[in-house]
């Protein structure tokens, strides 16, 4: 299960390090990052000789501790920024029409004092919001509050910003995806032009569910005027959906909430078939292999296909992404390299994202995965997050029970790759 601090901290960093200088924290990062090669180094020759020193051992994992800090603050200060400039800011907020308008300003009306319940159903319609009556008595979130809740999941949930998101309308998204191109054949100008296979093609279902948050404020805030009530809302919401989302992604059974990449059958790679995900080895039955740990990493990257990996994107978790930065690959060049302003970090010249959702090293676990994940998993987001003001239940405190349906599946098998602990 992921550690509830997880996304609380990336979304601190982002908040309080939005303005930061990235330039002087890319420079403390290289710096660490060279100190860090050179107490591994040493550790590696000293395992070499025979003479493994602890002493260089917890030198190496406390620089690798701080050079993951730092990795991780360097990307958020990268992200903001990403998005400050493709409109982040108020620039970049959808146009909203004058029917969305006044239903924005009614469930503000609703939200900070419970009244103009009756007329939001009618704007909701008008403003093509909602064609449905919620069964629980919830209001769909104005557009600018569901762009920023949506913004700040985008930030905290490292799959969705990986895979394929799509909005739709109901509950469930269905596609047929190809397996395998229609057959063809060369002839000559004159020859006859024999019939050639179909392609095959497959239907993927996204698995839908409905996650929730319900955020409590007294009156007093809600009276507020100076309060923000959709970063308010979408600041309170988006750590529990963002915990609950990143599980199911990765892990997700499919029961009442999306299937996880890792909760499909895998196969050895060498017999893959469509249905299952193919996946390679460490070479250690809980572990990387203690010689030449590199050659697994450096296997999985081959196993993916050309087409996929020039898209591709490693994922794992900060533990085993500690030991992968300690890797080199056979003329002692390190697999990992730290972020720039530009670029995330990459293993092997790749994007690399960390998520604790991803299982540590152990027995048969698949630590590392990688793929083009927007070709590979597809997330259905509903449109439209509803909330229901409930100011009974926990007097004197208003509680807000804000939903949201989201579905997720593998919609391409051949674009993901695993790596298992095992010989």
């Amino acid at each position: 299960m992921k550690n509830s601090s997880s996304a609380p901290r990336v979304r601190g960093i982002v908040s309080a390090r939005a303005d930061g200088n990235i330039s002087a924290t890319l420079n403390e990062l290289n710096t660490t990052f060279a100190a860090f090669r050179e107490a591994n180094d040493r550790r590696l020759g000293e395992l070499e000789r025979g003479r493994g020193d602890v002493v260089t051992a917890e030198q190496v994992e406390r620089i690798n501790a701080s050079v993951t800090e730092l990795t991780t603050t360097v990307n958020a200060q990268r992200e903001t920024i990403d998005a400050l400039r493709i409109g982040g800011g108020a620039g970049g907020d959808p146009a909203i029409s004058a029917d969305q308008r006044a239903y924005s300003q009614a469930f503000n009306t609703y939200f900070r004092r419970g009244r103009g319940e009756d007329e939001l159903g009618a704007l909701a319609a008008r403003a093509a919001l909602s064609t449905q009556v919620d069964p629980d008595g919830g209001f769909v979130v104005p557009v600018e509050m569901d762009t920023q809740i949506t913004r700040v999941l985008s930030t905290v949930s490292a799959m969705r910003g990986i895979a394929r998101v799509i909005a739709t309308a109901t509950g469930s998204y269905k596609a047929l995806v190809s397996q395998g191109g229609a057959a063809a054949g060369w002839v000559g100008e004159e020859a006859a032009r024999p019939g050639t296979a179909e392609a095959r093609l497959a239907e993927i279902t996204t698995f839908v569910g409905e996650i929730y948050a319900n955020p409590s404020a007294t009156q007093t805030l809600l009276d507020d005027a100076n309060v923000d009530i959709a970063a308010w809302l979408a600041a309170e919401v988006a750590t529990t959906f963002a915990e609950m989302e990143g599980a199911a992604f990765i892990t997700g059974n499919g029961i009442n909430r999306p299937k996880g990449f890792l909760a499909y059958p895998t196969v050895a790679n060498a017999s893959y078939a469509w249905g299952s995900l193919g996946f390679m080895v460490t070479g250690a039955a809980a572990a990387f292999a203690s010689s030449n740990p590199a050659d697994a990493i450096i296997n999985l990257f081959y196993a993916l296909k050309t087409g996929y990996r020039n898209n591709a994107t490693f994922i794992t978790s900060d533990v085993v992404m500690g030991a992968i930065r300690q890797m080199k690959d056979g003329q002692g060049n390190y697999l990992w390299a730290p972020p720039t302003v530009d670029g995330p970090d990459t293993i092997l010249g790749k994007p690399v994202v960390t998520d604790d959702n991803m299982p540590a090293l152990g027995a048969n676990a698949f630590p590392v995965a990688f793929g083009d994940f927007s070709r590979g998993y597809l997330i259905s987001d509903r449109n439209g997050a509803t909330v229901l003001r409930d100011p009974f239940t926990n007097k004197p405190y208003v509680n807000f029970y804000t939903t949201k349906r989201v579905g997720g599946a593998v919609q391409n098998f051949e674009a993901i790759k695993l790596l298992r602990c095992s010989t």
